[in-house]
């Protein structure tokens, strides 16, 4: 008898929203269109949920509470019109890890922000964090390492099951990554390893805990071509 991995296959699994004041998630199963009511814990919460304005400067990275239905549910507060990209991260039983992109109009969308590179040392709520890359010119396509510097370097908490949390989008809202770093030792020295898709500009949120205090970090890396 021939032995098969019991690995699924991995599917998309469709996301509808109703937005307002009050945001309800269904996740849909791929197959029956049936709601999906039973999820896997992945670090320590049931739906990761992380919105973008267009423009790049909103970032959120929240968790939508699931309710008696099978529903998330998730209070939000805007902070202007125009096109968001919501990503919904979640792991279906019996599926496999998910990122699924939504887009949301709440009034006339604009166009690709124009950034330019920022990788200059930011200051977040109780602790400054510097940014080295690795090339220092990234390719798309090719790895490229992430070396985080947080000053101070001591409290330094685990923020939902990890030491750090990074959330890397295009600048026209198509690419998006969400990555844990690869090397941590609740230091002040993290390495996140990312392989940016395509030739773009990339806005790179960081989130790190600091004595009980969640710190937010935004960065600009300009990705190449590789020639």
């Amino acid at each position: 008898m021939a032995l098969e991995p019991g690995i699924p296959t991995p599917v998309e699994y469709p996301v509808r929203v109703r937005a307002g004041k009050d945001w309800r998630f269904e996740v849909l199963h791929p197959k029956t269109r049936q709601r999906v009511r039973r999820f896997q814990v992945v670090h320590e919460k049931l739906f990761h949920l992380f919105v973008l304005s267009q423009d790049l400067e909103f970032f959120a990275h929240e968790h939508p509470k699931p309710a008696p239905d099978g529903t998330f549910r998730y209070r939000a507060t805007l902070p202007k019109p125009g096109m968001y990209r919501l990503l919904c991260d979640f792991y279906p039983e019996g599926g496999t890890p998910q990122m699924v992109p939504l887009t949301l109009l709440t009034g006339a969308p604009g166009g690709t922000p124009q950034l330019a590179p920022d990788l200059t040392p930011k200051r977040a709520t109780n602790v400054e964090v510097e940014l080295v890359t690795q090339p220092p010119q990234p390719l798309a396509g090719n790895k490229t390492l992430l070396f985080f510097r947080l000053q101070p370097g001591d409290g330094l908490e685990q923020y939902l099951g990890a030491w750090g949390h990074l959330l890397a989008a295009s600048d026209d809202l198509v690419d998006a990554i969400h990555s844990h770093p690869a090397l941590a030792d609740g230091g002040p020295k993290l390495q996140f390893n990312v392989i940016f898709p395509r030739e773009a500009m990339y806005r790179v949120w960081v989130q790190f805990q600091r004595q009980g205090k969640v710190n937010t970090a935004a960065f600009t890396v300009p990705v190449s071509r590789l020639k």
